[in-house]
């Protein structure tokens, strides 16, 4: 690998960076977008259980509040009522919306850049090539009065732009891959939020009117 780097020259080496930020990205997005950190399955059915005849108590809010993000937002709902008993429903709705985006923001983090990525990349290659391509007509230029060109200059702008196009759409590929997936994964989430936070703000409507 080391000797296709120095092969393909210094125009390679913006993609290295890129190929690693993306690695990176990639890991820490299936770290954070775990199912058990964003929408525990039994989570929303626990929260109306200990909730059915009263809100609970401002400590098991907040430890509701702490490891995923649908307790966020079940639990911005909890305190809502706990800070005013007498809230309406739309301000209801709109506590646990203003959370919702927050936790939402939080899901989407980092997947810009990964598409970034995945758009930049083929263009860094494509730099990587020209820049070849000029090596391969630099070297064809009649020195000292001959003519002819240089084969291993021209040998050399080969490389450069074959090894550049194609590590670009090697570090293009897979960065458009993931990031379609977790597009995809970050929606159903949000779609799965929305609906517990539905189901929870008539549960909670339910409880006050008792």
């Amino acid at each position: 690998m080391l000797s296709i780097i120095q092969a393909a020259g210094w125009p390679i080496w913006p993609l290295v960076a890129c190929s690693i930020l993306a690695l990176a990205l990639v890991i820490e997005r299936f770290i954070s977008l775990k199912t058990a950190k964003v929408v525990p399955p039994k989570l929303l059915e626990e929260a109306l259980a200990v909730s059915r005849n009263a809100v609970p108590a401002p400590d098991v809010v907040a430890q509701l509040s702490q490891h995923s993000a649908l307790g966020e937002v079940l639990a911005s709902g909890f305190r809502a009522i706990n800070s005013d008993p007498r809230c309406t429903e739309a301000d209801l709705r709109a506590t646990m919306e203003n959370t919702g985006r927050a936790v939402a923001h939080r899901l989407e983090r980092y997947l810009s850049a990964l598409a970034t990525i995945a758009s930049a990349a083929p263009l860094l290659g494509l730099l990587g090539t020209v820049i070849g391509m000029i090596e391969i007509f630099g070297s064809q230029a009649p020195a000292g009065g001959t003519t002819g060109g240089n084969p291993a200059q021209l040998a050399h702008g080969i490389s450069v732009a074959l090894y550049n196009t194609a590590f670009g759409l090697i570090v293009a590929i897979p960065s458009l891959i993931f990031w379609r997936y977790f597009r995809v994964r970050v929606d159903d989430y949000l779609l799965t939020l929305e609906l517990s936070a539905e189901r929870f703000v008539r549960h909670l409507n339910t409880i006050r009117g008792r």
